[in-house]
């Protein structure tokens, strides 16, 4: 979190006001990376942008001529080297972060609307897709194979997938988009589907594990977990977000399975992987606008689990809605009249970004108030003047009530300036891997004939400056100061100088009045020393 102590403890730790925006190109969806420093967008013309979240700078651009349709879903691999982009045009592709260059790109049959790179791997080649009018598939990156992932219930007692009866022409199954999502590392994936179940999947064995009805049984569109891994947040069409707890551990959970699974021999098909389901997640809470009825748009948990929020699907409101995990209603944040695309909130700090349909990118954060006591404890903020009578020796060298007793620590140990001590927002890091939390920056190339111009203009002006102009000299003879704003320098036009995309050349300041008036006299006293060996 911000720095802890300063913070009101009456306020909530969520954002409050939009503190500025991001404008490059149009916008579509946006990831931060696990530190927060910085931020990927996937923008209408096939390319992303990356931005430093320190600066609010453009870091990188990944420019794709390959492709030039809008991206739809954006993701970092768990360390930042490497960025998956998903785009209308059924393509993905995998970019080496430090290097800009693309390393794989693979076309499907079906458009992508969502694709997650696995994340138990530091440079992983595997993702889960989500695409349009298909199955969630897994994908590997580099050989471009797929496997189709089972999204209902199998007849037959292994946990197999069953034979799809209809078709469509091109060999799909027909159904409505389905949502689906990793687990915390990467070795279970949950699904949910049409008829409102969620199914736990081993997708090394293409095995359905177990089944959880979500009350309601309409469409799930959202899934995501927590940071933590504690929590499954799903969207249903029933305009209900549902929070639940995972039962399993965070790791090895796949193998906490398999122990269940053999525990329950005596049970077969359906019942069996119902039961299991049971023992995975268990309904923590649910959140819904009673009155308006909303449809919920790519809803999420802030970075320590403690907040849900979720954006506004009506056209033409910029609407988020934050609870706590209690399920209480604490905020409304109100943007403006455009749509909500994406929403993202940031994994350390109470920050809030979302995407308009317009291509901006909004930037919510907290209103703090200035709290003083934060700094001194005796501080007392006072709300009218009081009188005041000092103590007799208040004001003495060293008063007897605030003597400095003699500290029992012992100054002569060494302090540990060595040990980083570990941040739990990041308890899973691996210390032998090299995360990148920022990149250097990366200017674009001037036009080499502006250039060239742009260069000759300052040469000219230093030569002007050093041989010295009569009319500047004949100005300070006269007793005038020199008016250096009325240089051809200081007359450039700013946007000008930005437009030709030469060196940009440092502008003088203009004097004070003080230096100018000393200026004057200089040249007074200058002038009068001249008279007498004049005369002589």
């Amino acid at each position: 979190m911000m720095n802890a102590p300063i913070i009101d403890p009456l306020q909530g730790d969520f954002p409050e006001v939009i503190e500025e925006f991001l404008e490059h190109g149009v916008m579509k969806c946006i990831a931060f990376n696990r530190r927060g420093t910085l931020l990927a967008a996937g923008c209408a013309d096939g390319n992303c942008v990356i931005w430093d979240f320190e600066t609010r700078g453009i870091a990188k651009e990944l420019r794709d001529d390959d492709c030039l349709a809008a991206i739809t879903s954006i993701c970092w691999s768990k360390y930042g080297h490497r960025i998956l982009a998903s785009a209308a045009d059924k393509s993905l592709t995998l970019w080496d972060v430090v290097k800009g260059e693309k390393i794989g790109r693979t076309t499907l049959q079906q458009t992508p609307l969502q694709a997650r790179l696995h994340p138990g791997s530091s440079t992983p080649l595997i993702c889960l897709v989500c695409p349009v009018s298909s199955a969630p598939m897994i994908v590997d990156l580099c050989s471009g194979s797929t496997t189709v992932l089972p999204v209902s219930l199998p007849d037959t007692g292994n946990g197999l997938a069953p034979p799809s009866r209809n078709k469509f022409s091109d060999g799909s199954a027909p159904f409505t988009p389905t949502a689906a999502c990793f687990n915390k590392y990467g070795d279970l994936v949950y699904v949910g589907n049409s008829k409102g179940e969620i199914l736990i999947i081993d997708h090394s064995k293409i095995q359905v594990c177990g089944v959880v009805q979500v009350p309601g049984a309409s469409v799930i569109k959202n899934m995501v977990f927590s940071r933590s891994g504690q929590y499954l947040l799903t969207n249903s069409n029933d305009r209900t977000i549902r929070i639940y707890e995972n039962l399993l551990p965070l790791k090895d959970g796949l193998k906490a399975l398999d122990e269940s699974n053999s525990g329950l021999d005596e049970l077969d098909g359906v019942e069996k992987v119902k039961t299991i389901g049971s023992t995975c997640l268990s309904l923590f809470r649910e959140f819904q606008d009673s009155i308006t009825r909303v449809h919920w748009k790519a809803p999420c948990f802030s970075g320590d689990g403690e907040w849900v929020i979720g954006g506004s699907a009506s056209k033409g409101e910029h609407k988020i809605y934050i609870w706590d995990r209690a399920g209480h209603l604490v905020k409304i944040l109100e943007g403006p009249k455009e749509a909500l695309m994406d929403l993202a909130w940031h994994p350390v700090h109470p920050i809030v970004v979302s995407v308009s349909l317009a291509g901006l990118v909004y930037i919510w954060a907290k209103d703090y108030t200035e709290n003083w006591s934060a700094f001194a404890p005796d501080f007392k903020e006072l709300e009218e003047n009081e009188e005041y009578i000092e103590r007799e020796d208040e004001f003495d060298l060293m008063p007897d009530t605030e003597k400095v007793k003699e500290s029992d620590v012992n100054e002569d140990d060494e302090v540990d300036i060595m040990t980083v001590e570990k941040d739990s927002a990041f308890s899973d890091s691996d210390v032998s891997e090299e995360e990148i939390c920022f990149l250097p920056a990366d200017p674009t190339p001037d036009a080499p004939e502006q250039q060239d111009k742009c260069v000759g203009s300052t040469s000219k002006l230093a030569d002007s400056a050093q041989s010295g102009s009569p009319l500047s000299d004949e100005a300070g003879q006269n007793g005038h100061a020199v008016n250096q704003s009325s240089s051809p320098l200081e007359g450039m036009d700013n946007s000008a100088a930005e437009d030709t995309g030469g060196t940009r050349l440092k502008r003088r300041r203009r004097p004070s009045d003080k230096v100018m008036e000393l200026q004057v006299e200089k040249v007074k006293k200058s002038s009068q020393r001249m008279k007498p060996s004049a005369a002589v």
